[in-house]
This record gives structure tokens, C-alpha cells and sequence, in this order.
């Protein structure tokens, strides 16, 4: 984690970790490493899977793939499988949540570039046949500037205590900044 926030200049604040409540990601090692890194972390409620929502959209895109093998036949086999399934959802996935661009493109801050693309072909049609564009001009869609499960939002009176772990059993626990 320090090499990986390092090498994307992650800043505090920046970056939240949602993740189960498995034993590694409450160990207070963990959790004190996070916190030197000024790294929130967000935790799924007890035995609600659907608090992590991003893990299960993903697992539900895998299972739906074309190839996906079901059962794999060894762990060779499911880290070939799903080595070649991130790079096609990285590289090539347009992806809905994210105005059709790919992942890797907004990553990477390439979207920007694709959307001027996109915009001179969408004026192009425009100039060309106006009539069939109902609602005016056509504008790309830009994805959105943040997502979050679990947004750390202020308290009633306006305060916000900042922990890096937004979850109360963690908080009662001691990890307060």
C-alpha cells in the first residue's frame, strides 16, 4: 500500500479501501498502517453482502462473461482467466457508470482527449442532419468526478470526525485520529 500510494501520488483524503470485515482487514496492524497513510477505511456491515456493492457488481460481470468457465480447473487456470478478464475490463469495457468511457481511459486521465473526439463526430452529425437530434446539440457524457459507498458526511451539528475508518465499531474500538 505505501508503494502503491506513493507511486500514484495518492494525497490524504483521497483514496477510501471499502472492504469486508474479514480478520486481515480489522487487524490493528492493518488498520495503523492504513491510518499512517491517511487511507480511510470503509467496512460492510456484519453478514450484508450487499454493502459492498462494487465487489458484487464485479463478481456479477465476471459470472455473466461469455467465457467465464463456471468451475476452473486449477489455480493456474482461474489466475489466467482472470488475468485476461481485468485486462479486457481495464482496456476495452466502456463502461455504463462511466459514460462509456474505459476504465483504464479515466484512470489515466485519456478520457478527455477520447471525449473531444467524440464531440467533433457527434457535431459532424449534428451539422449533417439536425432534424434527427429531438432534445438539440449532443454532448458527450463526462464520468463522474467521484463514487463512494460509504461517504464520510458530517454529524447534525456540522462537525465531522475524521478517524480514517468509517465504521462505529471500529471508532469504539479506539481508532480516532
Amino acid at each position: 500500500m505505501a508503494e502503491a500510494t506513493a507511486r500514484y501520488l495518492i494525497t490524504p483524503d483521497q483514496l477510501t479501501i471499502h472492504q469486508d470485515r474479514g480478520s486481515p482487514m480489522i487487524a490493528h496492524g492493518y488498520l495503523d498502517h492504513m491510518k499512517e497513510l491517511d487511507v480511510t477505511c470503509s467496512h460492510s456491515r456484519p453478514r450484508v453482502s450487499n454493502d459492498n456493492a462494487f465487489s458484487e457488481s464485479q463478481f456479477k460481470t465476471q459470472k455473466y462473461q461469455p467465457d467465464y468457465p463456471g468451475r476452473f480447473e486449477n489455480v493456474g487456470h482461474a489466475r489466467a482467466w482472470c488475468e485476461a478478464y481485468f485486462d479486457w475490463y481495464n482496456d476495452k469495457h466502456h463502461h455504463s457508470g462511466l459514460a462509456g468511457f474505459t476504465p483504464e481511459q479515466v484512470f489515466a486521465e485519456r478520457y478527455r482527449v477520447v471525449a473531444i473526439d467524440k464531440q467533433k463526430a457527434l457535431d459532424e452529425r449534428y451539422a449533417l442532419n439536425p432534424e434527427r437530434f429531438v432534445k438539440g446539440r449532443p454532448m458527450v457524457a463526462m464520468p463522474p468526478l467521484s463514487v463512494a459507498i460509504n461517504p464520510i458526511v458530517p454529524n447534525e451539528d456540522g462537525s465531522i470526525i475524521d478517524d480514517r475508518v468509517n465504521f462505529p465499531t471500529l471508532r469504539a474500538a479506539g481508532y480516532t485520529k
